[in-house]
């Protein structure tokens, strides 16, 4: 007789008791997922640790970086990389003694300073070079070349040293030291700030001149400029 009672159903307080064992299993998996929900909710609203922090920046606000100034948003590509000392040398424009004096000063580096920008409003950023000495970075020479027709041309030049050019908001500033008879080559008595504009003729005209006078006070021996002593 008890060997018939091993295929029986279970008894209805076994079967009780497998339900109320199922009812707090579920009890508990419905608690663990609202802990882990509280938790989540919890870390989002923290400040610094939310996931917000970390994620990708919203398409607006890639926008809002990447806006430009007026001048920069020009239509205009900048080339690869032009040897401007092979320009500067090749260019029937430069004088002897300019070419003369780009020389390397140290390995193969050359005293010049290139920049691009939009100054003629062409399809191609224009180029300013400068050509300094190699002790004491005095520009001896400013140029701008401009793409035409696959080739660039040289469509301004300044070789009264000391002189610098450069691009400011779409105009060419170019900056000349003064001296008066016996200044120091260190201590310039003031400097001529030039401001040229192209125009629709395809050159550049002079807008305005700025004078600075630099303070008469000197530190240190002065050492003459040559051709003012």
């Amino acid at each position: 007789m008890r060997g018939g009672l091993t295929g029986a159903g279970p008894t209805p307080a076994q079967a009780g008791l497998t339900a109320a064992r199922g009812t707090f299993q579920a009890a508990i998996t419905v608690v663990t997922v609202l802990a882990a929900l509280a938790l989540f909710v919890s870390a989002c609203a923290t400040g610094g640790t939310g996931t917000r922090d970390e994620g990708p920046a919203h398409a607006d606000a890639m926008a809002g970086a990447a806006t430009t100034t007026p001048w920069e948003a020009a239509p205009t590509h900048t080339p690869s990389r032009v040897d401007a000392v092979q320009l500067v040398r090749a260019d029937p424009e430069v004088s002897v003694e300019v070419k003369g004096a780009l020389k390397p000063c140290v390995g193969d580096e050359y005293p010049v300073d290139v920049s691009y920008g939009d100054l003629t409003g062409g399809p191609v950023k224009d180029i300013v070079v400068n050509v300094l000495t190699c002790g004491d970075a005095v520009g001896v020479g400013s140029y701008v070349y401009r793409e035409e027709d696959g080739r660039y041309e040289n469509v301004f030049k300044t070789e009264e040293p000391p002189v610098y050019a450069e691009i400011d908001r779409g105009d060419l500033v170019v900056t000349k030291q003064v001296y008066a008879k016996g200044d120091s080559f260190s201590s310039p008595s003031g400097e001529n700030v030039i401001t040229y504009r192209w125009t629709s003729a395809d050159h550049f005209v002079k807008e305005f001149t700025i004078h600075n006078e630099y303070s008469s006070m000197v530190d240190g021996d002065p050492t003459p400029v040559p051709g003012t002593g």
